[in-house]
């Protein structure tokens, strides 16, 4: 590797790939960013960033050669995947979009290129499925013409405090050569520091598991929520007095939806099967938190004052968190479709999105002007939402409605007072 910057080349521009290529090329690196839609490449050139994470100032100052052609990969010293790793309808990991792109970036490898995954997988993906692919396009030789590197992203999306720069960067390589190269390069531009994994297994395990941990401790106050739920208090108020200890962990319930925590698990869960082993923790957070829409459904429905087929819903919020565009894996369309299931007509509305984004996704758009509804759910707590002035949903539903507040940010006494029926989680 020559002792001038090495030339980069960010594959994918989404949540993670676009907020690094901005990292690196602030800091004087030659950053090209590679994305297969024409439609962002043109968005991120006029300078508009769809997901939020990069202002157009942002975008001004730092040049990225923003192109949907793969030949500018020839360029590259090191090649950064930063690409999603879903599951597909039976939870099975799905690595479609790794193994294409593995194949893509092979036909225009650089001989002494080191090619480096960020996105989630399971422990042997990047050395046994990827790099197999990276050969075969190529026709090079993996740890003779070229390397592989893991260093998985810790982006939380809408975070404006955690950027990439401040998160510790676990960073690992196929050598000892190739592992000072990458912690160099991420060196220059992660202040928090570098964590050098000592092997890409470790990394990819490690990333898993931070996901799989958060996961299992929502599934934990998720049924605590339930419990609650039966007794007839509060989760919030019970949470509130246990997080009094000094050592209580100050987790939430929730939908757990998005590209992350309600996915990465399964790839732990495919990794043990592959090995003959049951996993009994990691599969029943998973089976506790995907049912979780059916039981938000199920509280609304049996409070609703009239018969499901003649009641109108009204549900803010379809991104899968609060103050983001994303919609990935979102469990409001469960929630949604568990109420249309019972009759329930349900309108819906989220200040990202169009009504023809909305549209889009199967569903009818609606408002709180539109009211006054027989219920009003906030499913997701978007800033816009939690400024209201509460008279605002009160007005949108009817006497004797439902408000469902999943986050508990509203006034619980004032929504009684005002003779609606109070819900959360």
């Amino acid at each position: 590797m020559s002792t001038q910057k090495p030339i980069l080349c960010i594959v994918g521009l989404g949540y993670v790939g676009l907020p690094l290529a901005h990292a690196f090329a602030k800091k004087g690196y030659e950053t090209h960013g590679y994305d297969i839609s024409s439609s962002r490449i043109t968005e991120l050139q006029s300078g508009h960033d769809r997901t939020l994470e990069l202002t157009e100032a942002q975008l001004k100052e730092a040049v990225i050669h923003f192109t949907d052609d793969a030949a500018t990969m020839k360029k590259a010293d090191i090649v950064i995947l930063a690409l999603p790793t879903p599951v597909d309808n039976n939870n099975n990991p799905d690595l479609t979009i790794v193994e294409k792109a593995s194949e893509t970036v092979g036909k225009n490898l650089k001989k002494g290129a080191i090619v480096v995954y960020e996105s989630t997988v399971y422990p042997g993906v990047t050395e046994e499925i990827c790099g197999p692919i990276l050969e075969k396009a190529s026709g090079l030789t993996w740890k003779k013409d070229f390397h592989l590197g893991y260093s998985p992203e810790r982006i939380n999306p809408g975070d404006k405090v955690h950027t990439v720069e401040k998160i510790l960067k676990i960073v690992a390589g196929d050598d000892a050569e190739t592992l000072e190269t990458l912690s160099t390069l991420y060196g220059s531009i992660v202040t928090a520091g570098i964590h050098r994994a000592p092997s890409i297994k470790v990394a990819e395990m490690a990333k898993a598991i931070e996901n799989a941990q958060r996961d299992l401790n929502i599934a934990y106050v998720n049924e605590i929520a339930m419990l609650c739920e039966r007794i007839g208090i509060r989760s919030t108020d019970v949470l509130s007095a246990a997080g009094t200890k000094w050592n209580f962990l100050p987790f939430k319930p929730g939908l757990v939806g998005g590209h992350c925590i309600g996915v990465d698990p399964y790839y732990l869960v495919e990794k043990a099967k592959q090995l003959g082993m049951q996993t009994h923790v990691i599969s029943a957070g998973r089976q506790i938190n995907d049912g979780m829409s059916r039981f938000v459904a199920e509280q609304i429905i049996q409070k609703i004052a009239v018969a499901p087929s003649k009641a109108r819903v009204l549900v803010l919020g379809l991104t899968f968190k609060e103050d983001v565009p994303d919609t990935r894996n979102s469990k409001v369309h469960d929630v949604i479709r568990a109420l249309e299931e019972k009759g329930i007509a349900v309108e819906a509305h989220d200040p990202f999105l169009s009504t023809e984004d909305i549209a889009q996704m199967g569903h009818t758009a609606g408002d709180l002007k539109n009211g006054p509804y027989d219920a009003v759910l906030l499913l997701v707590a978007h800033k816009i939402y939690r400024s209201l002035p509460l008279e605002g949903i009160l007005d949108a539903t009817k006497e004797s409605g439902v408000i469902y507040d999943l986050k508990s940010c509203l006034d619980a006494e004032a929504i009684h007072t005002a003779g609606r029926t109070y819900l959360s989680l």
